[in-house]
């Protein structure tokens, strides 16, 4: 079994809790639990780098404790303090252990693993939510940096035709198979790659990843676009709204909607 390394931040605020969540995801992280004042971030142990993560906190007078989990006992604390998301009256996910969920119109089942994408942060939450003023009916979809699924999923639901997702990460990619066969979804493609240049073009492309990310592959996801169709993105703080509107713009996206949420970003752009 995989080993992990937990990261514990103490006495930080939501503030400095965002932008780390954002800096250390760019860097490998792949879970996170957020409590009051407190931050845990994992990272496979193959993939820490003591040295960028003291250059990261090393400005904010931010303290940590580090210590080496095993992948089973994570699960299970994962599992443990895995609590239901509602996104408005319009999506509610949870794990099998839970109770089904009443009053939303569409309900998607999830594994509860350290994948990013379970609802509960303020990005994936608004993609959701971003996603329901969308028109998936017959629509070809690409979701880059999948994660758990969840967007991929509630493509499929909300009536894509098919969808492609991708992901750059082993855990990631087991996790979102699960959860595909747990909403028995029949029209993902699910494949491993490290980019958005698939080669093809779609009607709806959704990206929940990083600033960093987005822009390096603001190209293949402008090309890959089809003429009034929509580019739906976050993993964006505030602050990186400009960049992101400039690059965007360099391939004729224009920015038709934003919506904000504990100090991040979701950006809807046509083309």
């Amino acid at each position: 079994m995989s080993k992990y390394i937990q990261i514990s931040f103490q006495q930080i605020s939501s503030e400095q809790s965002d932008v780390l969540l954002a800096q250390l995801s760019s860097i490998g992280f792949e879970g996170f639990q957020e409590e009051e004042n407190l931050l845990k971030a994992f990272i496979p142990s193959q993939n820490f780098d003591e040295a960028i993560l003291k250059e990261i906190t090393s400005g904010s007078n931010l303290l940590y404790t580090q210590s080496t989990i095993e992948e089973t006992n994570w699960n299970a604390v994962w599992e443990s303090n895995f609590d239901p998301v509602i996104v408005d009256d319009f999506v509610a996910i949870r794990a099998d252990f839970h109770e089904s969920l009443q009053g939303v119109e569409h309900e998607i089942l999830i594994t509860p693993k350290m994948s990013f994408g379970t609802g509960h942060h303020a990005t994936t939450y608004m993609m959701i939510q971003q996603m329901r003023n969308i028109n998936f009916n017959d629509k070809t979809v690409f979701d880059f940096g999948t994660g758990t699924g969840v967007l991929a999923i509630l493509a499929e639901k909300l009536g894509a035709k098919n969808v492609f997702a991708v992901d750059n990460d082993d855990w990631s990619m087991e996790n979102a198979n699960e959860n595909f066969e747990k909403n028995n979804c029949t029209k993902i493609d699910l494949q491993k790659t490290d980019d958005a240049g698939s080669g093809k073009q779609y009607d709806i492309i959704l990206a929940n990843i990083n600033k960093n990310v987005i822009l390096d592959n603001m190209s293949n996801l402008s090309d890959q676009l089809l003429s009034n169709c929509v580019l739906l993105l976050s993993g964006l703080l505030i602050e990186d709204e400009a960049d992101i509107v400039n690059a965007a713009g360099k391939f004729q996206l224009k920015l038709v909607n934003k919506t904000e949420r504990n100090n991040w970003i979701a950006l809807k752009f046509t083309y």
